[in-house]
């Protein structure tokens, strides 16, 4: 998630600034099986001028094309806060509940988008809502996913959990269990998580590792304490990584030391 307002724990890299990493391992991807998690902000212009934009949705197809060429298995959750959130609905006089539904709707908008630009550059992909909306996605149902990414199919889960009251994060690391995912990917513009908020605090330092413990226990503001619950009782790191760094996405898969890593107690 991009918000205006830098959650304490990250630091948001200068957009206008392109930073390149290069990979310095030509061993192949570390990880065989991603779950990316995306916010719906991704897919917008800088200025957020537009909901969805069809170069920075372009962009987001050609970096995962290059995944997928290299043979891993590729699934997303994508947020749906360039378009609705739930939250900021009920500060403005809408329930909760429905809010929420109506999130989880521009999440599909968001996945409908992200299929296209895949299929503008020869990648196949499908669509899945957590709940029923045939027209445009088939249902969530593990091992007709499961069979999209054996084909080597991007598989984009949409419409969170299904429920009201959980967040896209909380979707992510539910589907990264479900599918045993090798690890879970945050895609933010963030180059990982601090100890404190480096924008007011130029003693911040940046972890390179910290495990689920840690993160929940100093409320460190990566993903929410629900997402982290699974991924630690299922065992599923997490990367946080500056996902618009040109090569970041190829280098975290390779394996190497980008962001921040939260994994299990060693």
């Amino acid at each position: 998630m991009f918000p205006a307002k830098v959650p304490i724990g990250m630091s948001v890299q200068n957009p206008n600034e392109v930073k390149t990493v290069v990979s310095s391992e030509s061993s192949g991807p570390k990880y065989k099986r991603i779950l990316l998690k995306i916010s719906g902000e991704a897919l917008q212009k800088d200025d957020r001028s537009s909901n969805i934009d069809p170069e920075a949705t372009a962009r987001i197809a050609n970096r995962i094309k290059r995944v997928v060429d290299q043979g891993v298995q590729v699934s997303i959750v994508v947020g749906g806060g360039n378009i609705f959130r739930g939250l900021s609905g009920e500060a403005r006089g809408i329930d909760r509940s429905e809010g929420d539904y109506m999130g989880m709707l521009a999440t599909v908008i968001n996945g409908l988008a992200l299929k296209s630009a895949l299929k503008q550059v020869n990648v196949d992909s499908r669509v899945m809502s957590a709940f029923t909306i045939r027209k445009v996605a088939e249902p969530f149902i593990l091992g007709r996913a499961l069979k999209h990414l054996a084909k080597g199919r991007v598989v984009i889960f949409t419409a969170g959990t299904g429920n009201p009251f959980f967040s896209t994060d909380t979707a992510a690391a539910l589907r990264a269990s479900e599918i045993r995912a090798d690890v879970l990917l945050k895609a933010t513009k963030v180059d990982g998580v601090y100890t404190d908020d480096p924008m007011t605090c130029p003693d911040a330092v940046r972890y390179s590792t910290l495990t689920y413990t840690e993160a929940l226990a100093k409320s460190l503001k990566v993903m929410d304490g629900a997402a982290f619950a699974l991924c630690m009782e299922n065992k599923i790191p997490i990367v946080v990584f500056n996902f618009f760094e040109t090569g970041s996405l190829d280098a975290v898969i390779a394996g190497e030391t980008l962001g921040t890593l939260v994994t299990e107690e060693e």
